[in-house]
């Protein structure tokens, strides 16, 4: 077979469509679910064994976030996925949606199954509408097919699944904002307890997973959960897809086993871009506190190794920066994008981003004191832990770590007046 051939058979824009999928093993644990049958529980077991951590960001265990379902609950319950994909340097899940869609539709209705939900939604991020279409066309082909609807494979088990859009908010991806969303309403956090598991969409017990770990769960059922958990390492179980951008040669979307090293990741991405030196690396989306080169690259990607470096996995949103970045305007550039998208519930969080937001500029503007350092971290601890959902937090924990890390560049900046890289005078900020 030519190299071309090879190349149109793994093109996910030609592949995408459900005989393909099945041609590939699709829908097969759908089939072993209820034609064996497994039940509910061994299911759910199976996911616990499996190590499949959330791959949104948290990092909760899976298997046992489905048990907190209420098992002996008469009303409806449902399950959510989202896909509210808005963390900057996040590209993975619309890849998923775009290229294997039935991945993720297989992996809710299994989760349907497994706590007793008879109805689903995906929740899509509103600038991807063409991935929202593609996505609707899926959900028919699979009605069609009988994997969907009433009776699914005349199981006497029937899951309704349906997509909706946001429209780019980033509060959204926080799951309760979702579910206000979601019911029509202006997308806020919610105070918790209650939980989702209790009271979630519409009041009814629901469960939130995004949308990889949706879609790792028909490997699971099929190859069994010790499979996929010896693809990776004790409590991280299977592989994880990163979305590696920044100043690399090759950026894009790499699935590797969780544990491999940022060395191996890097040379996938084509390594440094320009053959510059590494500088720092965010490596769980834009929320997750900044590594310097020589702790990145002797750690290890997975949730744990990551966490011992003392950064998060996140999203897997690796954000590589070489040694021309002023760390000063890029954290700049962070905390402007937290102090927009705040929804303005907490007073914490709806003045502390701006406080971020000011002080860091005006360093990088030239106009910054010696105090303004100490400043960012109190504000920053002033808002962690104090508001309803993590957005304070993913404000204050970027702040926190650049000044840490990089407080010299900081220092250089409030002193000189001009960039630590390069000397120049902020030659940036007069050309915006």
């Amino acid at each position: 077979m030519s190299k071309q051939a090879i190349m149109a058979g793994l093109d996910g824009d030609r592949t995408w469509r459900l005989a393909d999928y099945v041609a590939r093993g699709g829908y097969a644990a759908l089939r072993k679910i209820l034609t064996q049958p497994m039940t509910p529980d061994e299911v759910i077991a199976e996911v616990k064994l499996s190590g499949l951590r959330g791959r949104g960001g948290a990092g909760f265990p899976t298997g046992i976030k489905w048990g907190f379902m209420p098992k002996n609950y008469s009303g409806d319950k449902y399950v959510v996925c989202n896909s509210d994909e808005g963390e900057p340097g996040t590209f993975k899940d619309r890849d998923i949606l775009r290229y294997n869609p039935h991945s993720l539709i297989e992996g809710m209705i299994i989760a349907g199954y497994a706590m007793g939900a008879k109805a689903g939604y995906n929740y899509i991020h509103g600038e991807i509408w063409s991935v929202y279409e593609r996505c609707e066309e899926a959900i028919e082909e699979a009605r069609a097919a009988g994997f969907l609807g009433d009776n699914i494979l005349g199981s006497g088990f029937s899951f309704q699944l349906h997509n909706a859009h946001g429209y780019g908010a980033y509060i959204c991806g926080e799951e309760t904002a979702l579910l206000e969303s979601l019911e029509g309403k202006k997308g806020q956090p919610r105070f918790k307890p209650p939980f989702p598991a209790s009271y979630g969409l519409y009041g009814k017990p629901t469960t939130i997973n995004n949308t990889e770990t949706f879609a790792s769960v028909p490997y699971i059922i099929r190859e069994g959960g010790q499979n996929f958990l010896e693809i990776g390492l004790p409590n991280n179980g299977g592989c994880k897809l990163f979305s590696v951008s920044g100043h690399v040669n090759n950026p894009g979307n790499f699935e590797v086993p969780l544990g491999t090293p940022f060395e191996v990741l890097l040379e996938m991405a084509g390594g440094m871009r320009g053959g510059k030196k590494l500088k720092a690396v965010i490596p769980g989306g834009s929320s997750a506190p900044v590594l310097p080169a020589e702790i990145i690259m002797n750690t290890n990607m997975d949730y744990d190794s990551i966490a011992k470096a003392g950064s998060m996995l996140g999203s897997g949103a690796v954000i590589v920066m070489d040694e021309t970045v002023c760390m000063v305007r890029a954290l700049e550039r962070l905390s402007w994008f937290y102090h927009e998208e705040s929804c303005g519930q907490c007073t914490p969080c709806r003045e502390g981003t701006g406080w971020l937001y000011r002080v860091i500029h005006r360093i990088e503007h030239g106009q910054g004191r010696p105090e303004d350092l100490d400043l960012l971290l109190n504000v920053s601890d002033n808002i962690s832990g104090r508001t309803i959902c993590a957005l304070g937090d993913a404000a204050a924990m970027p702040v926190k770590s650049f000044v840490t890390h990089f407080r010299a560049e900081f220092e250089h900046h409030i002193q000189h007046k001009q960039c630590l890289v390069g000397g120049k005078a902020h030659a940036h900020a007069k050309a915006a």
